[in-house]
């Protein structure tokens, strides 16, 4: 089975893990699926995520972050550009997310990176997702 957006297949994932308070979800493998793992991790939305084999095909399983009172980290964890309607930004526009409080993440011709990186190189970019 194909999918028409894979990185939103990743987001809902993760999304529907933390709801229903597991620990860990498995998410199919890809380049840009890693990087944005990464960029999870490193903002501190997720525990972490290892490589996992199951067949042919690499998979990524990831490790769910909880606060003390048992509520997921991440509140919001949107897809912003869709295979139907992809949006841009350019560097002079990319603002604060919630405060300073979330997250964009925006794939630029040097790579995926934060919102908050983009605007400090001075690179636009396709915005994939907004996490808070």
């Amino acid at each position: 089975m194909s999918l028409s957006d894979p990185i939103a297949d990743m987001l809902t994932r993760i999304r529907n893990a933390q709801r229903a308070k597991h620990e860990s979800c498995v998410i199919p493998g890809s380049k840009i699926k890693k990087n944005i793992l990464d960029l999870l991790k490193e903002e501190g939305y997720i525990s972490d995520f290892n490589s996992v084999k199951t067949g042919n095909f690499d998979d990524y399983q990831v490790k769910l972050k909880y606060d003390t009172n048992k509520q997921p980290v991440i509140k919001l964890i949107q897809k912003v550009s869709k295979p139907g309607r992809r949006i841009y930004i350019q560097s002079a526009d990319i603002r604060p997310f919630r405060n300073n409080l979330g997250t964009l993440i925006i794939s630029t011709s040097q790579g995926v990176m934060t919102g908050k990186k983009a605007r400090q190189l001075k690179i636009g970019g396709e915005v994939i997702c907004k996490v808070f």
